[in-house]
């Protein structure tokens, strides 16, 4: 009897991650793209701002403090 190959149930594992992770990031990104472009501005202009919004501003980082949009300092909105 063959002795199994470990090597080659390892590879294919890996395979078989590395493609389902390329499918999801493709479904995200299909997501995204589709919810960003089915938003128009006419839409967007009719539906009023919720009080409670939170800003959350790229540039702050991972550990960046989340602040309430109304409250935020005009100097950092730019």
């Amino acid at each position: 009897m063959p002795t199994p190959n470990y090597a080659f149930e390892k590879r294919q594992r890996e395979l078989a991650k590395k493609r389902k992770k390329e499918e999801k990031l493709k479904r995200r990104a299909e997501q995204k793209h589709g919810a960003a472009t089915a938003e128009t501005p006419e839409a967007a202009a009719d539906q009023p701002d919720a009080p409670d919004a939170v800003e959350i501003r790229a540039d702050e980082g991972p550990d960046a403090v989340e602040t309430p949009a109304d409250e935020a300092p005009d100097a950092e909105r730019e």
